[in-house]
């Protein structure tokens, strides 16, 4: 019998109804602004830092820096490092197989959100991350991302509390900016990601005859930074970028290159594309 974890059911639900507080909170320019910003930064944590750094290596950085990544992927509330890079791994050892944890095979919805409530997915095998297990601040991390995550509320609240005592004309409060930048911005980050495992195994074309069933999705590349490209991404999981052919937005690696050239990552991992065709649906 499969059992559910219901205090992550309580709390996803709950923040989903949360944000019906928004046909009661005023929306202006600063919220719109806290919003955005929010949203961005976790997005690209998780794009560049939990997926393409950690679930796949695909490129190089310093100690550091490898922690912030964490750091702000945990404030996704999606979870810690560890956990979601092997959660990630297993997956495209298993991609829509019988034993893969969120293939749309299995379900939409299951593979969409309900896997993450599974008891049997609350840990993740170690060997799936005993790279990153060498690094204590990452296990401390991992452990903790549910504490970071409310941590990372009451520095918007803090931030949103100064700026609507300084500033007042920004309309603005700390309330304000804990459900703007916390809850709305999370939901939509919620379900930009899921979206990856579910619409992008579903709906979209293929470039690349992989063994599942994978599909680049130009409206899930958007949303995602580039996660959208999935079926690229599944033929060449080690790349640092998604986008193979020139007009495949993949914003994640454009802010990747920024980057590099700043000297803050480095030893990108590119697809190795044969001149043979290949086939595709």
């Amino acid at each position: 019998m499969k059992e559910h974890n219901y205090v992550m059911i309580a709390g996803f639900i709950a923040m989903h109804l949360a944000c019906l507080a928004a046909f009661f909170v005023s929306f202006n320019v600063t919220a719109l602004v806290v919003f955005l910003t929010t949203f961005f930064i976790r997005t690209f944590a998780l794009t560049g830092g939990y997926h393409r750094y950690f679930a796949h290596k695909s490129f190089e950085t310093s100690r550091a820096f490898q922690f912030i990544l964490a750091l702000v992927g945990s404030w996704a509330a999606q979870k810690g490092p560890l956990w979601w890079s092997g959660q990630h791994r297993y997956h495209h050892i298993h991609s829509d197989k019988a034993t893969d944890i969120h293939s749309p095979k299995n379900g939409f919805l299951k593979s969409h959100v309900g896997w993450v409530f599974d008891t049997k997915n609350d840990v993740v095998d170690p060997k799936f991350t005993k790279d990153w297990l060498q690094f204590p601040e990452l296990v401390w991390l991992d452990k903790y991302s549910q504490a970071s995550f409310v941590i990372y509320l009451l520095i918007l609240f803090t931030i949103g509390s100064s700026l609507g005592y300084f500033f007042p004309s920004l309309n603005t409060s700390g309330l304000a900016f804990v459900f703007w930048g916390g809850i709305v911005s999370t939901v939509l980050l919620y379900h930009t990601t899921f979206c990856v495992n579910s619409v992008c195994h579903i709906f979209g074309s293929r470039n690349f005859d992989t063994p599942d069933n994978s599909r680049n999705n130009l409206l899930i590349a958007l949303l995602t930074f580039g996660e959208g490209w999935h079926n690229n991404h599944h033929k060449f999981a080690y790349s640092a970028r998604n986008n193979i052919k020139f007009w495949q937005i993949d914003i994640t690696y454009l802010i990747l290159k920024t980057l590099s050239k700043l000297g803050i990552v480095w030893g990108f991992k590119h697809p190795k594309i044969t001149t043979k065709k290949q086939k595709a649906d």
